[in-house]
């Protein structure tokens, strides 16, 4: 009798012992799998994410260190990074007012370093999953070469490993060692737009407004590239896409000096319903806010505007 009963008590532990080894990768499947980020990018409340994303990010990276080789967890803790550091981080930066200056600067240096954790992290996942992927970036036609092994289910992680690099890039132009990658980030996110131009609805077109809107020829900028991705990600979210109105009026309006075009693309990015589409609300809403900051701080982008009083 006592015999069957200290088995009983130890089927239940030998249970725990046998799913010990693998409750790392159970965990990891379940907050990297589908619907996941939308508990974040479908909230109403960007104050309640920002302050939760540095746990959840922490959270993540304990759980990238014990399983290590996780391609789900290497592509939601690198791509958690880049939109920390762009929501929450750069994004407020840039809003202080100019008498704020050094706090500014400090927190976009914080910025940079947050995406350069972030880049590093995708492209480890990058050479896990397609060994040799370091030795090909190093060439252009060795990476264009490489890159035809990659497939649909790829796309994420190639978008956020460009997405994190040319983020940190924009905030320090003298950075020369980035600015030499631009062509390896220009052929992955082609290559990218190629196996999915559908990926994340129009995101891609969004990013490859201020892609090729934004950088100057010499480096792959083309404007004319930019405006078809921009009117595509119109197309493909039904008018429905403040970010891709507000890269519009960044790239596009702004260096043509076109305030009137700026004006109106940034109205309409703020017509847009939340809830519309609840899966990107959180999305919209932080963008909405970008554009009303941008239609009343004009002057900083169009200098034939009279600059208020108090700056």
């Amino acid at each position: 009798m006592k015999k069957r009963i200290f088995c009983v008590l130890l089927l239940p532990l030998a249970a725990v012992l046998c799913l010990n080894c693998s409750v790392n990768t159970l965990v990891a499947n379940a907050l990297t799998g589908e619907g996941s980020s939308s508990v974040f990018t479908g909230d109403t409340d960007p104050k309640l994410v920002g302050d939760a994303l540095p746990f959840a990010i922490k959270m993540y990276e304990a759980l990238l260190d014990s399983t290590p080789n996780h391609q789900g967890l290497m592509r939601v803790t690198g791509s958690l990074f880049v939109m920390y550091a762009n929501v929450f981080v750069q994004g407020p930066a840039e809003m202080l007012p100019v008498q704020e200056w050094e706090a500014r600067e400090e927190s976009l240096k914080r910025a940079k370093q947050l995406y350069l954790r972030g880049n590093a992290i995708l492209y480890n996942a990058l050479n896990e999953k397609y060994r040799g992927f370091s030795d090909a970036a190093a060439r252009e036609d060795t990476l264009q070469a490489f890159l035809k092994k990659y497939k649909k289910e790829d796309v994420g992680l190639l978008y956020w490993a460009v997405a994190s690099g040319l983020a940190a890039f924009s905030l320090d132009i003298f950075d020369f060692d980035l600015a030499a990658r631009i062509s390896e980030w220009k052929i992955m996110i082609e290559r990218a737009y190629e196996l999915d131009p559908h990926y994340g609805g129009a995101a891609l077109d969004e990013f490859l407004i201020l892609f090729y809107g934004s950088l100057p020829e010499l480096l792959g900028g083309d404007k004319e590239r930019a405006k078809r991705h921009f009117q595509l990600a119109l197309e493909k979210t039904g008018g429905n896409s403040a970010g891709a109105y507000i890269s519009y009026a960044q790239s596009i309006c702004v260096p043509a000096r076109d305030y009137e075009t700026f004006k109106d693309s940034l109205e309409k990015a703020l017509a847009i319903d939340p809830d519309a589409d609840v899966s990107t609300r959180l999305v919209t809403i932080i963008s909405q806010r970008k554009a009303r900051w941008m239609l009343d701080n004009a002057w900083n982008y169009f200098p034939f505007l009279p600059i208020p009083a108090g700056y």
